[in-house]
C-alpha cells in the first residue's frame, strides 16, 4: 500500500440527496492525499457533469466513472423501491468487473471502498476482495440509530417483522432524542406496503453490512446530536461536510445553479430574505403549490423560492393568475441554487425547508432560523430535532383537506422572525457545527485518524 497515496473507491445511492456529500468526502479525502475513484451512476454522472457546464470544481485526484443502474434514462428514479429493484441485479456485477480491472492496473489497486449507509452489497463485496471498507451515513445519527433498533423495536411490540407498527405511539430511542411516531418511520413513509416492505428489508441488509465495517462515518456532529452517538458509539461524527469548510464549490447537483441570484441577494436588506427550497424529490399538486405562492406573496417580504422545473404534478403554469407581476419587486423564482453560498448571505433571514438532511446541516451551519414542510424518508424526524430538540424552527398545521394554507405561511414566517431566540439559538448551533471541523474537534479527529488508518 502507499504510504503516500492511499487510492480509495467511493460509492454513493443514486440521487443527488446522496451525491452531494459522498462527492464532498471524496473532495476532503483528496484534500489530505487520497486518490478517489468516484462511481456514480451512469444517469447520475451525465447531469453531474451536465450541471457543471465545464467548470471543474473537482480536486484534480478525484476521477470520476460510472456504472449502470439497470434503468432506461426515461424511467422514474424518485420511485426508491422501483429503483432498488433495477439496481440491485445490475450494479455489484458491475462494480466487482471495474474493481478487479483496477486492481489489475499498476498503480491503481484499491485500498479502501467507502460505500453509503444504503449501499450495503458493496460493502460485502469489499469484503469478498479482501479490501478494507468504510461507510458513510447521508442522514442525521438519530436515522441510523432507528435501523440499528429494528431487532428491538420488533422485540418490544412496536413494529412487526415486516416493518410495519402495530399500533400508533411516539417513541424516544434514548433520553433527549427527537420523538418518532411509529408510523412514520422512514421506511414507512413512501409507497404502498409492499414498497414500505421492500425498503424495510433492505434497510436490514444494510445494517447488516455496516456492523462488519472497518469504520461508521455520519455527516453530522456529536454536539447536535449526543443522545444519538451516545447511543450508537461505533458511529464516528465527519460533519458537516460542507464546501466552505475547505474554501471550494460545491458539486454534484443534477440542475444547473442560477448563480445570478447572489448579486439580487445583494441588494435586500439583512436578515429580510425568506429562502424557499424543497430539494430533488418533492412535487406539490397544483392546489398546494398555488396555496404556497400566495402564503409568499401575503408574507410581503423579499423572498427566494427555488422552483425545479418538475416541481408540480402539473406539467402547465402552475403559478396563481398574475402572480410574477405582483410580486416582481421583491420575488425571484429560479430553477436551482447555489444553495450553501445562498444560506451564508446576510440578507437571509429564514430557510423554508423540506428537512432533508443535507439543508439541514447546510442551514443550522450559517445560523439560519427554519420553517419545516418535511415531504418523505427522515425529513419529518429532522423536522423534530429543528423544532422539539434544537428549538430553531416551526413547523406547518394543515387544515381539514391537508392543505398548508396561505395564512398558516404567513402566521409562522411572522413567529419565526418575530422572535429573536429562534436566531439566538440557530446562531448557537452554528458554532457548534462548525467547531466540530476545526484543528481538535470531534470531525477534525475522526478525518485525521482515518487517514492514518488508510497510510498504515
Amino acid at each position: 500500500m502507499s504510504s503516500t497515496a492511499p487510492h480509495v473507491l467511493v460509492i454513493p445511492s443514486p440521487g443527488q440527496g446522496h451525491v452531494i456529500p459522498l462527492l464532498e468526502f471524496s473532495q476532503c479525502l483528496a484534500k489530505l492525499g487520497c486518490r478517489v475513484t468516484f462511481v456514480n451512476s451512469e444517469y447520475d454522472l451525465k447531469r453531474v457533469m451536465k450541471s457543471l457546464e465545464g467548470k471543474n470544481y473537482l480536486d484534480e485526484k478525484i476521477h470520476l466513472v460510472s456504472i449502470p443502474d439497470g434503468m432506461e434514462p426515461w424511467e422514474d428514479r424518485s420511485d426508491f423501491g422501483k429503483l432498488i429493484q433495477s439496481f440491485l441485479p445490475v450494479m455489484p456485477g458491475k462494480l466487482e468487473v471495474l474493481m478487479k480491472e483496477m486492481n489489475e492496473r499498476e498503480g491503481e489497486k484499491i485500498d479502501c471502498v467507502i460505500a453509503d449507509v444504503i449501499m450495503g452489497w458493496a460493502l460485502e463485496l469489499a469484503a469478498k476482495m479482501k479490501i478494507r471498507r468504510a461507510t458513510l451515513s447521508t442522514s442525521s445519527a438519530a436515522s441510523l440509530a432507528l435501523a440499528f433498533s429494528i431487532p428491538k423495536l420488533i422485540d418490544d411490540g412496536i413494529i412487526n417483522s415486516n416493518g410495519t407498527a402495530i399500533k400508533k405511539q411516539a417513541i424516544r430511542l434514548a433520553p433527549n432524542m427527537p420523538a418518532m411516531n411509529s408510523e412514520q418511520f422512514f421506511w414507512a413513509c413512501v409507497g404502498d406496503l409492499p414498497t414500505q416492505k421492500l425498503i424495510f428489508d433492505f434497510m436490514v441488509d444494510n445494517v447488516k453490512a455496516m456492523k462488519v465495517t472497518d469504520f461508521l462515518f455520519c455527516n453530522s456532529t456529536y454536539d447536535l446530536e449526543p443522545a444519538s452517538f451516545t447511543m450508537l458509539p461505533e458511529l464516528l461524527p465527519v460533519g458537516p461536510l460542507l464546501a466552505s469548510n475547505r474554501l471550494g464549490n460545491s458539486a454534484g447537483y443534477y440542475w444547473p445553479e442560477d448563480s445570478n441570484c447572489l448579486k439580487w441577494l445583494d441588494q435586500q436588506p439583512p436578515n429580510s430574505v425568506i429562502y424557499i427550497a424543497f430539494g430533488s424529490l418533492t412535487v406539490f399538486d397544483k392546489i398546494q403549490f398555488e396555496e404556497l405562492a400566495l402564503g409568499l406573496e401575503l408574507c410581503n417580504r423579499p423572498f427566494l423560492w427555488v422552483v425545479r422545473p418538475n416541481i408540480t404534478s402539473d406539467t402547465n403554469d402552475a403559478y396563481p393568475e398574475g402572480f410574477h407581476d405582483r410580486v416582481a419587486t421583491r420575488g425571484r423564482m429560479i430553477g436551482w441554487a447555489p444553495q450553501q453560498k445562498v444560506l451564508s448571505h446576510p440578507s437571509i433571514a429564514c430557510f423554508l425547508s423540506h428537512c432533508g438532511w443535507n439543508s439541514t446541516m447546510e442551514g443550522l451551519s450559517n445560523g439560519v432560523p427554519f420553517l419545516c414542510w418535511p415531504y418523505l424518508y427522515d425529513q419529518l424526524l429532522n423536522q423534530s430535532y429543528i423544532c422539539e430538540i434544537w428549538k430553531v424552527g416551526l413547523n406547518f398545521d394543515k387544515n381539514k383537506s391537508g392543505i398548508i394554507t396561505r395564512e398558516e405561511i404567513k402566521n409562522k414566517v411572522d413567529q419565526v422572525l418575530g422572535d429573536e431566540n429562534f436566531k439566538g439559538r440557530a446562531m448557537e448551533l452554528k458554532g457548534k457545527a462548525l467547531n466540530s471541523i476545526r484543528e481538535g474537534g470531534f470531525s477534525y479527529k475522526t478525518f485525521q485518524n482515518f487517514i492514518e488508518w488508510l497510510k498504515s
